[in-house]
Formats: C-alpha cells, structure tokens, sequence
C-alpha cells in the first residue's frame, strides 16, 4: 500500500530540495530530425536554471546546441520530478571563473579541465512535474511555462 499523497506544495518543495542536494540528472535530448538520446550528467542549481556541461560533439552536447530544449529527470522513478527546460549554450570560458568554480566543487567535476573540448549548457525550467506512485499523478504539474504554480 503506498503512502498517500503528497500536498502539491509538498512536492515544490521535495522537489527544490533535490534541485539543491542531487548531484546527478538523467538528461534526454533529441536531434534537429528527432533521434532521441539521453545521458546521466551531473549538475549545479543556482535557483533559476540547471548548469550542466558536456562535449560540444558529444551527441547530447549537440542536440542541445541544435534544439535548445530538453527534458530532466531527477530522482528516480517512484518519486520523480520531471522538468522540460529551454537551453541557453555556453562557451567553456563564458561563464564567470566563480560559476564554473562552484559546479566543480559540487560535482567533482571540472569541464573546463579535459583537452575534450566542453560547453556548459543553463537549463531554464519551463515545466516541472513531481510525482511517486500513481495516486500522486492528479495534480502532478508543479509549473507551467516557467511559472510556479503552487
């Protein structure tokens, strides 16, 4: 028997909880003719967007270059926060020194280290989604064209 379900606004906040403790997103993106593709990376939230880094040639690295949109799952799949995101690409050495300073420090990670060449790439949620067993599914939409509803 599952638990009941969560407040919507419960869920805002499980879900801004991990946005700040995760580490690690699954990352689906597809190309410009819709080959879907999808990756687990790590990232950094600063509040307003998920800053993520991956190989410019790398297939995800491209599609998001190509469509500037993507899809995010962050948990795992009985309790799920799905967020759709606009996509604003960065050069390696575009982001401010302390940006890049502090998702290193939090992922243990630092993309502007490899020969590989990297681009960070700033996720904008423009819809999010939370929800872990299916008596959570009515009323699953947290935001809505990058507004909070709740």
């Amino acid at each position: 028997m599952s638990a009941a379900p969560r407040s919507r606004a419960q869920r805002r906040r499980d879900t801004e909880h991990r946005l700040a403790h995760d580490i690690d997103v699954w990352v689906a993106s597809a190309s410009a003719d819709g080959a879907p593709y999808m990756v687990p990376l790590s990232f950094d939230w600063d509040g307003e967007s998920l800053l993520i880094a991956t190989p410019a040639d790398s297939p995800t690295g491209r599609n998001l270059a190509a469509t500037r949109t993507v899809r995010v799952g962050l948990g795992g799949t009985r309790d799920v926060s799905m967020i759709e995101g606009e996509v604003d690409v960065l050069e390696i050495d575009a982001l401010p020194r302390e940006r890049g300073d502090r998702f290193a420090a939090r992922t243990g990670f630092d993309p502007r280290a490899p020969a590989t060449p990297y681009r960070w790439f700033r996720v904008f949620p423009r819809r999010i989604q939370a929800w872990r067993e299916v008596n959570e599914m009515p009323g699953r939409e947290l935001m809505r064209d990058g507004r909070w509803l709740v």
